[in-house]
């Protein structure tokens, strides 16, 4: 017998006890009833990612599960912000549980990792999509944004930049080249990213401005710029790129994919250059590097070891 909405929520998505003790009413009632700490600012946001067209759905259930939540919480650790509640709103063509179970299990390991309670949402019958809402809290008025970036400022990026793209590239039968083990490590970076939380906490009264990359670096980089009549450099030779993109890619082809691939999920942010021994301190689940300057001016030039510098098109993954 197949086990309906209500019976399915209970099983498999309702905690068997609060992670965290400002959740006065959690799933089970018409709306969920939390009490955010006195003087702390709430930081909010959703993503919907739809099968075909943001996550290929013969992926394994459990790495849809992660990555629906992790890409929500990058956005938060863009921010600065500290994880604390998630709703789930899951349609799905039909009420397989072996599926449900997976994907239970990765989204609920990612969410208990960080301490953040699924505290309701829906279940329904249809083309498989998966929408998330997460609230963070932050001490009130010291939210990284976007907006803040002035001349001078270094530009930094988390991680490494372009794995996911590539992944991408040989999902869909390019990269000949990549061995199991290489195909294995890019996939992962591809299916489970890691949000990185702990950073964006770190830079709180660090960083000028923050965004995380989830459209290519170009392109965000670029919403850190709009607006505030500023220019940046970007280094071609300091792009960090990891160890298996440079096996099994040219060095231009890296560079392009650093560049412009999407769904890389680290963050890109600035800082006044005296800050720079303070962000090499708080580089500890993560490298962080260096990759330009902010500059007078309009656009992105990107300068190559030689010193010259050519345009950079400022394009990455469009919805529309």
């Amino acid at each position: 017998m197949t086990l309906g909405e209500f019976e399915l929520i209970e099983r498999y998505f309702k905690p068997r006890e609060p992670l965290r003790p400002d959740v006065v009413l959690g799933i089970g009632d018409d709306a969920a009833l939390l009490r955010p700490p006195v003087g702390m600012d709430l930081a909010l946001t959703t993503d919907t990612l739809v099968a075909g067209v943001h996550f290929d759905d013969r992926m394994d259930a459990a790495d849809i599960g992660h990555r629906a939540l992790a890409v929500n919480l990058s956005d938060l650790a863009a921010m600065g912000a500290t994880p604390a509640w998630t709703l789930l709103a899951l349609t799905m063509p039909e009420a397989d549980e072996a599926w449900i179970q997976a994907f239970a299990d990765g989204f609920m390991s990612l969410a208990t990792r960080h301490c953040t309670s699924l505290v309701g949402g829906n279940l329904a019958r249809g083309p498989r999509n998966v929408t998330v809402t997460v609230a963070g809290l932050l001490p009130m008025g010291q939210a990284l944004r976007r907006s803040g970036a002035r001349p001078g400022d270094d530009i930094y990026v988390t991680g490494t930049l372009g794995d996911a793209r590539l992944a991408l590239a040989i999902m869909g039968g390019l990269a000949p080249r990549a061995t199991v083990a290489q195909r294995s490590d890019l996939y992962t970076r591809y299916a489970r990213p890691e949000p990185r939380l702990a950073v964006g906490q770190r830079l709180l009264g660090i960083a000028s401005s923050a965004i995380d990359i989830s459209d290519g670096l170009a392109s965000d980089l670029g919403h850190l710029l709009d607006g505030n009549r500023i220019g940046a450099v970007v280094e071609a030779g300091s792009l960090p790129l990891s160890r298996t993109m440079r096996e099994v890619v040219t060095d231009q082809e890296a560079r392009d994919h650093a560049l412009f691939g999407s769904d890389d999920y680290e963050l890109c942010f600035t800082a006044r250059p005296a800050l720079a021994g303070a962000i090499r301190a708080l580089a500890a689940d993560c490298t962080i590097t260096r990759i330009g300057t902010i500059t007078d001016g309009s656009g992105i030039n990107l300068r190559y070891p030689d010193g010259s510098e050519a345009a950079l098109p400022v394009s990455g993954y469009r919805h529309f």
